[in-house]
């Protein structure tokens, strides 16, 4: 989630000592943060009522609040109490101003988020492919809605990974997706209150990872397949976004752009077909023009090489612009020792060079095949992907892209695999770093309003909270664009965050007593 030749790269609390370039003195222990717990797991009060924190230590209570559209423009006060046993140890009072204005049910930042599947059935079923119209394959579906219904809740939008292929040769989603998309799924019916009832996914991936599995070389069977899904979309769900998830992580660019071109070649319905692969935009400018929608990790790049190619892509119609995962210095990662406001500021990025979607490449990757190490207990080990374990004496505990939390974002709330770590309850359990996702995409919400109202004054603060973000940083060297030596741009501390959304809501107006 971010590299170690620069100390300012590295999260705040386990930085080195470090000169005006960011080289680093000392050795692990000289990490602040070094061998400590932080919080990410928000097991729901309701399966956890009593619990004891020990001399010294810490325990973290989240509690969101979610405002009727029908709450009066007002001062609402509340109080905490903190007991011990019978015996009260604590008051904390709270106060709550409620604006005359309303967040829209349309999320203001569009992600994109998967949800796998064989690990998912897994968990709840012990068993990683039910066979369908069995007792296994049918709560198994509900357990993926019920993910669904939890990423929904945090102005979330999902798409579906590590499914079987025989959906794709039926050419439409699986029954379980229909209600996500015309929004039921996310009605008091089906169970769910809060943001955004009513209202349907809004997006959904054919083949991600390119796990279609139609000849991508003929044309009959592309044109045969493509025709299909664009009108089922036009059919049964028009207001969807969608797309062929063509390719992942590819640098065979001459397939690429000949399977987009036949696509495009085809004179049914389905040369409409939006056609999505992870690459670099400026590569896919130059590489794979015929391919609509480019997603990109950034790291760092050439400033005005991106610049140009993002104008580009912004001024063509038919062409848009995903930014995947995350890494500093160019924003914000989804690593659980980031700072907390990581995520929150991964959106204002998105928000301040007007990307289309952030997609996120995982949530259950509870099977950590890619390095090695199998099924991940995730409920008492932080490492979820890459290699281990040798032990290096400057950044300690480490392996082939070690990283902390990555692809997981929901916990499951039953767990065959590591039954004593299991919640037994039939749904998933959400991390810290949903909610601060969720926090971000707010505040996109709040920009565009105040946007609408005093534009000047909202730019300068997207300015000053984000100063650089992603490619603006620029690059030590153009020869070898992939590193620079500086500290991230934006703060860590959440209060500046939080006044940053009081100066919008003060530019939206309404919050007046």
């Amino acid at each position: 989630s971010y590299e170690t030749y620069d100390e300012r790269h590295i999260p705040l609390r386990f930085r080195r000592p470090h000169n005006s370039n960011g080289t680093g003195t000392g050795t692990w222990a000289d990490r602040p943060g070094h061998n400590l717990h932080y919080p990410d797991i928000a097991v729901p009060l309701e399966v956890h009522p009593q619990f004891t924190i020990e001399a010294g230590k810490n325990q973290s209570i989240v509690v969101d609040i979610y405002i009727p559209k029908t709450a009066q423009n007002t001062l609402y006060f509340g109080e905490l109490i903190v007991t011990e046993g019978t015996t009260e140890r604590a008051r904390i009072p709270v106060e709550l101003v409620v604006c005359d204005f309303t967040l829209p049910d349309e999320p203001a930042a569009k992600s994109l988020l998967v949800v796998g599947y064989s690990d998912v059935c897994n968990r709840y079923t012990g068993i990683q492919y039910p066979t369908g119209g069995t007792i296994e394959d049918s709560l198994c579906n509900i357990i993926r809605q019920r993910h669904f219904q939890l990423a929904h809740r945090h102005l979330i939008s999902v798409i579906d990974a590590n499914i079987d292929g025989a959906v794709f040769n039926n050419d439409h989603p699986r029954d379980y997706w229909l209600s996500a998309l015309d929004g039921s799924l996310f009605s008091p019916a089906a169970g769910y209150f809060g943001p955004g009832e009513n209202k349907g996914n809004g997006v959904f991936s054919i083949g991600t990872y390119g796990s279609w599995n139609w000849d991508g070389n003929d044309t009959t069977e592309v044109y045969l397949h493509t025709n299909n899904w664009v009108n089922w979309f036009s059919n049964n769900a028009p207001n969807t976004e969608y797309f062929l998830y063509l390719i992942d992580e590819s640098n065979n660019y001459g397939q690429m752009e000949q399977w987009s071109s036949i696509i495009k070649s085809n004179p049914g319905p389905g040369s409409q077909m939006p056609i999505f692969a992870t690459i670099d935009l400026p590569v896919s400018q130059d590489s794979v023009p015929s391919l609509d929608i480019a997603a990109s990790w950034i790291t760092v790049g050439i400033t005005n090489l991106w610049e140009a190619a993002l104008l580009q892509q912004q001024s063509n119609p038919g062409k848009n612009f995903y930014c995947y995962n995350g890494k500093r210095p160019a924003t914000g990662s989804f690593a659980i020792e980031d700072d907390g406001v990581s995520l929150r500021q991964l959106i204002w990025a998105q928000k301040k060079k007007a990307i289309d979607r952030w997609f996120y490449w995982e949530s259950t990757y509870y099977n950590n095949f890619q390095g090695g190490t199998g099924q991940t207990d995730v409920f008492n080990t932080a490492q979820t992907f890459g290699g281990c374990c040798t032990n290096d004496t400057i950044i300690g505990e480490t392996g082939w892209n070690y990283s902390n939390g990555d692809g997981v974002l929901f916990y499951p709330g039953t767990d065959s695999v590591f039954p004593a770590s299991s919640y037994n309850i039939p749904g998933p359990i959400a991390s810290l770093r949903l909610k601060l996702w969720r926090r971000g995409i707010q505040d996109a919400a709040y920009i565009d309003m105040a946007m609408n109202m005093d534009s000047l004054a909202t730019q300068a603060l997207i300015d000053t909270m984000i100063p650089a973000v992603l490619w603006e940083h620029g690059v030590a060297d153009t020869n070898d664009p992939t590193w620079v030596r500086t500290d991230i741009s934006w703060s860590v501390n959440h209060n500046d965050w939080e006044e940053a959304r009081k100066e919008m809501a003060d530019i939206i107006g309404g919050c007046g007593m």
